[in-house]
């Protein structure tokens, strides 16, 4: 084992220039822990939040950003029984500590998997994050049931497009907001409707629905009530959502904020869905660990299709 490695290191909050590739220590696991030398680190909106420094309580600095890895394990710390060195993993990092941008990291034995068979280890470093939210939104909070209307905003994005694939196996009728270029893809996953949220007010576009998972926040949180039927859920996953639950119930309607939590179970959930063929992530675009500012930059665009990941 090295005693150093390549690492994005934060040491103050700002834009993506904060991100600086550097040397750093090689962690050690505790107990309970893995050291895990990194193959695929997925890059999401929450990560360049997170950066801004938006919500500093949740960041200790100097910090290495990433909550999603997948890789192989390089050592086991005391206590752990599920896995040993060599062996393939994936799964979600707490946010509070050093992260997946970099050439190892340290991750509870309890938040990790073994990850699907059909699918590279660099790609499978792309899915923890989107498919636990899109899980815990629809299969948890929502419990999507057949004959359901379901409204997903920015549907062809790292969470959308997952949680339009869920929606669709568990039988629910699913529409979803995205610009034209990214209608076809989707319809591919299961959308039943699309609306170009570019050029049309999608509550006039949508019938009532029994579930939306707002991905955008904004103005798009009290829009998004109008289109709910009497009962009917509101998902927020911005930090900024632009509603609530008071607003919500003063309406006969609900609101939840989803966050997902690591969870080696709900990995599992997951790769039993992809080897099934049942559940395809999209890769966007890939990126070197030294490309990690760029990243951070075309997440904050927001025009990517599926997923932006590092491998490093």
């Amino acid at each position: 084992m090295p005693a150093r490695m390549h690492a994005v290191v934060q040491t103050a909050f700002g834009g993506p220039e904060k991100l600086v590739h550097t040397e750093t220590d090689v962690p050690g696991p505790g107990p309970g822990e893995v050291l895990v030398r990194v193959a695929g680190a997925g890059v999401n909106p929450g990560d360049a939040v997170l950066r801004s420094g938006r919500v500093p309580e949740l960041v200790p600095l100097p910090w290495t950003p990433g909550t999603d890895v997948s890789g192989t394990v390089e050592r086991a710390g005391e206590g752990v029984t599920g896995f040993a060195p060599g062996d393939a993993v994936y799964g979600m990092l707490p946010v509070s500590r050093h992260g997946s941008y970099a050439e190892y990291t340290v991750a509870p034995a309890t938040a990790l998997a073994r990850p699907p068979r059909n699918l590279g280890l660099v790609h499978a470093g792309a899915v923890p994050l989107v498919a636990s939210t899109a899980w815990q939104a629809l299969a948890v909070l929502a419990r999507v049931r057949p004959g359901d209307r379901v409204l997903v905003h920015a549907a062809a994005g790292g969470v959308g497009h997952v949680a339009v694939q869920l929606a669709a196996e568990a039988g629910a009728h699913v529409t979803g907001t995205a610009r034209p270029a990214h209608h076809d893809f989707l319809r591919g996953l299961g959308v039943t409707d699309l609306v170009d949220h570019t050029a049309t007010d999608f509550r006039t576009a949508v019938e009532p629905v029994d579930v939306v998972l707002d991905l955008v926040g904004g103005e798009y949180g009290p829009r998004s009530l109008d289109v709910l039927r009497p009962g009917g859920l509101l998902i927020g996953a911005s930090i900024d959502p632009g509603t609530d639950e008071r607003q919500a119930a003063a309406r006969g309607l609900r609101y939840v904020w989803v966050t997902a939590e690591p969870s080696g179970e709900v990995m599992q959930k997951i790769t039993e869905r992809i080897e099934a063929d049942r559940l395809h992530i999209e890769i966007g675009r890939t990126y070197p660990l030294a490309g990690a500012a760029e990243a951070h930059r075309a997440i904050e665009r927001r025009r990517t299709t599926g997923k932006i990941l590092l491998a490093p």
